[in-house]
């Protein structure tokens, strides 16, 4: 359990046992006091990973157990790390009346540490006595400059054009045919072959405009770490009538006319739906229980793979009568994600192998 201040809790427990409280030697003797980029991140995990163990009893203090204290402590106190506690403290610290506590969520990963000093000197907080406070608050802020420098990354890649006279995006570009059609080489660069795969014309780099490079990024990730998953989507959107139900099953429910869409171009657009649940902030409740640190451009990605694994099932649940209910099918799958991502305690569960890391931990 996390505590905000005042006087440091007794000791409870065998020594090196969960109930031991950190004490002031505890935290030197951990790195906490070492540069966040390095060996004092590993600490934060850990203390993350112990506190999100499953069944793990959690308790909570009340605010009236907690008088004279700081809102931020108050929230480190009642509130169990996660996007929740998370998201408390950054709605604290921008509506702080003080400059100071207002940009410390936009400072540079590097000066994280330099901040937490800062708060706790404007808060008069002494770490000394409670130290444990500074590491609660760290991982939070971990977390909230992680997510803006996310964005800002995102933002990058979706500006850069697909330029075929970069070698680099040549070979991705390459890449993502190897991965979806192993058994099927490319006979041209310019090609009707690309259709095979959901592009809509002979040269895919037009298809790109509206996401720049990050629409590639995403659907090379998915192809090259979810390889079976990516396949057996690309197989079910050319031949949805047998991808879910048998023959006589498709006929029983009128599926003949069951139509497919067209998967590269379906994931270009739901990387613009990943896109926007970034930028609005709706993925901060995803990102901040799953990732201990900083979410990372590998995080956003693990999401998109989740993202375009939903959404063809719920195409297939949706069973459209053509194509052209594309957006109305892709709305109610945008307000359905949403939905889930209000929930504090959300982490979007993805089923293939790319987001067992985030499963794990």
């Amino acid at each position: 359990m996390d505590h905000g201040g005042g006087a440091a809790p007794a000791r409870r427990g065998s020594r090196g046992g969960p109930g031991r409280r950190l004490r002031r030697g505890d935290v030197a003797e951990r790195g906490v006091l070492i540069s966040p980029t390095k060996k004092q991140s590993s600490v934060i995990t850990r203390l993350w990973l112990q506190q999100h163990k499953p069944n793990r009893h959690h308790e909570t203090l009340s605010e009236d157990v907690c008088p004279g204290r700081c809102e931020l402590q108050r929230i480190c106190y009642n509130t169990k790390p996660g996007a929740a506690r998370t998201m408390k403290i950054e709605a604290s610290l921008k509506g702080s009346k003080s400059k100071r506590l207002q940009t410390s969520v936009s400072v540079h990963p590097d000066a994280i540490e330099k901040t937490i000093d800062d708060i706790m000197e404007l808060k008069r907080i002494n770490p000394d006595v409670n130290p444990q406070l500074g590491v609660s608050l760290q991982a939070c802020l971990l977390q909230i400059v992680g997510y803006r420098n996310l964005i800002a990354e995102v933002e990058k890649l979706r500006r850069e054009p697909y330029d075929s006279e970069n070698p680099q995006h040549e070979e991705m570009l390459l890449k993502l045919w190897k991965c979806l059609k192993p058994n099927s080489p490319l006979k041209a660069r310019i090609s009707k072959q690309w259709c095979e795969i959901g592009f809509q014309g002979d040269d895919p780099k037009t298809d790109f405009r509206g996401m720049g490079l990050l629409g590639l990024y995403n659907l090379v990730y998915f192809a090259e770490w979810d390889t079976e998953i990516a396949q057996q989507v690309l197989s079910d959107s050319l031949h949805p009538k047998y991808s879910q139900l048998s023959k006589a099953e498709w006929e029983k429910k009128k599926f003949d006319k069951a139509i497919g869409y067209s998967f590269a171009i379906v994931g270009i657009n739901i990387t613009d739906l990943a896109y926007n649940l970034l930028v609005s902030g709706a993925l901060k409740t995803h990102f901040y229980n799953v990732a201990p640190e900083a979410p990372t451009l590998t995080h956003f990605q693990q999401t998109f793979c989740y993202l375009m694994h939903e959404f063809h099932k719920f195409w297939i649940e949706e069973d459209p009568l053509d194509i052209m209910e594309f957006n109305r099918v892709r709305e109610k799958f945008h307000k359905r994600t949403l939905k889930q991502l209000q929930n504090p305690e959300m982490a979007l569960c993805p089923h293939f192998a790319a987001s067992e890391s985030l499963m794990n931990m």
